[in-house]
């Protein structure tokens, strides 16, 4: 009878494996298949940053240069492996979901959408924020006379510009994820809310700190990222409050 129980359990562990192989395999093809087709349309997609140059007037796009005959293919390659890794993000997501779940509680199991669909949430408004508002924002804020004389000219690097406006969004959109994981870890009561209340000042300094670090030398993208991250964690107090998680 305990051999029997064994196996069973030993089988159990073999397809929970299997299930992981498989989950890997999906997400390697999928990961795969998003590279070719942003490698396909990579002209497009490079064209979507550095159509944000077009702030400071339509002849810088022009005036971007490459140092070596090999960076625009290299820039290319670059944005394809960054492309096809957030095209494919939503399959490598539901794997680790569908991998997940059967060991969780039916409550948990909602608990766990929700964080995954504000997760999201959160993700196309970072975005959006950092590509339509911040963005222009920070190039004409830096490219102004004040700064740029109208006798000098612009002469930018491709790769170097394109890489700088996906890494500030990037940027933008993980540093918004932030007040999501301190509501999980709230949820879990890893954290308490009454010490995380206390210590809010030093959260905040930590968050401009972040913005200081992640954004440009210029304390208008400084507070375009500080600020909302600001409001997000002090929402997230108030939702954790409402909801009772993180109490001593």
């Amino acid at each position: 009878m305990k051999a029997r129980e064994d196996t069973k359990k030993a089988m159990t562990v073999i397809e929970h494996i299997r299930e992981l192989r498989n989950t890997v395999i999906v997400s390697l093809i999928s990961y795969a298949a998003s590279c070719v087709v942003c490698f396909i349309f990579s002209e497009a997609i490079i064209g979507i940053f550095t159509s944000q140059f077009s702030a400071v007037g339509s002849e810088v796009e022009k005036a971007m240069v490459v140092s070596t005959i090999a960076e625009g293919f290299l820039a290319q390659l670059k944005m394809t492996v960054i492309a096809g890794l957030i095209l494919s993000l939503p399959v490598h997501i539901f794997g680790i979901v569908k991998f997940v779940f059967p060991g969780l509680l039916p409550r948990e199991r909602r608990i766990v959408m929700t964080f995954l669909i504000c997760s999201l949430i959160l993700i196309i408004l970072g975005a959006y924020f950092a590509y339509f508002k911040l963005v222009p924002l920070v190039v004409r804020f830096l490219t102004n006379p004040r700064f740029v004389p109208e006798s000098v000219g612009f002469l930018l690097n491709f790769q170097t510009n394109v890489f700088y406006i996906l890494s500030f969004i990037l940027w933008a959109v993980l540093a918004l994820q932030a007040p999501l994981l301190m509501e999980i870890l709230l949820f879990l009561n890893v954290l308490k809310r009454r010490q995380v209340l206390r210590a809010s000042r030093y959260i905040i300094v930590g968050i401009f700190v972040l913005a200081a670090v992640i954004t440009p030398p210029d304390f208008i993208s400084q507070l375009g990222v500080a600020l909302p991250l600001v409001a997000f964690y002090f929402l997230a107090l108030l939702i954790a409050k409402i909801f009772k998680f993180g109490e001593d």
